[in-house]
C-alpha cells in the first residue's frame, strides 16, 4: 500500500505548482514581454482584457482547441 498525502506549497512559491508555472510562463511570453505600461490603470486595464481574450476567445490545445470559458457561456451568467 502507498502512503500518498496532500504536498503543501509554501505561500509565494508559485515555482512548486505545475499549473503557476505554466501560467505565469504564457503570461510573461505573451503579455508582459510584449508590454510597457505607464500608469497602474493602464497595466490594469491591458492584463484584464488578456485575460478576457485568453479565457473566451483563444484556443487551447489541452481543450481540443476550444477556449475554456467561450463568450456564449460567459455572457449567460
Amino acid at each position: 500500500m502507498l502512503s500518498v498525502e496532500p504536498l503543501c506549497i509554501e505561500p509565494g512559491s508559485p515555482w512548486e505548482s505545475g499549473y503557476c508555472e505554466s501560467f505565469n510562463g504564457k503570461m510573461r511570453d505573451q503579455l508582459l514581454n510584449r508590454e510597457l505600461f505607464d500608469t497602474l490603470k493602464e497595466a490594469h486595464i491591458i492584463i484584464e482584457r488578456w485575460g478576457f481574450h485568453d479565457n473566451t476567445v483563444k484556443p487551447h490545445s489541452s481543450l481540443g482547441g476550444k477556449p475554456p470559458a467561450p463568450e456564449a457561456i460567459q455572457l449567460a451568467s
